[in-house]
C-alpha cells in the first residue's frame, strides 16, 4: 500500500473520530449482512429515529433485566419438576488403606 493510500486512510479515520464515530469488526451470517449494516448506518445518524431504534435495540438485548436467580429459575422451568425423583446419595465410611 502506498503512502498516498495510507495517508488516505489515516485521514478518513480521523474525521471519523472527531465525528464521535469508530470503526470495528463484525461477525455474523450471510442473510444477516444487510441487517446489520443498515442498522449501524441508522445509528450513526443523530436523529430522534437513530434514538428511538438505539433504545428499542437496547431492551430487546436487556431481557427481563434480572441478574440474580437465574439458574434456579431454569430449573424451576424444566419438564423434570415434580417428577419425584431420588437424588440422595447412599453415604459410605470408605475403604481401609495402609499408609
Amino acid at each position: 500500500m502506498g503512502s498516498s493510500q495510507r495517508r488516505a486512510i489515516q485521514n478518513y479515520r480521523t474525521r471519523l473520530t472527531e465525528k464521535g464515530l469508530v470503526r470495528f469488526e463484525v461477525i455474523c451470517r450471510e442473510p444477516d449482512r444487510e441487517l446489520i449494516r443498515s442498522l449501524a448506518k441508522r445509528l450513526t445518524e443523530d436523529t430522534p429515529d437513530a434514538a428511538r431504534l438505539r433504545s428499542a435495540v437496547s431492551k430487546s438485548m436487556a431481557g427481563d433485566g434480572s441478574t440474580r436467580g437465574g439458574i434456579l429459575a431454569a430449573l424451576r422451568r424444566s419438564p423434570l419438576v415434580g417428577a419425584g425423583l431420588d437424588l440422595s446419595r447412599a453415604h459410605e465410611a470408605g475403604r481401609d488403606t495402609d499408609v
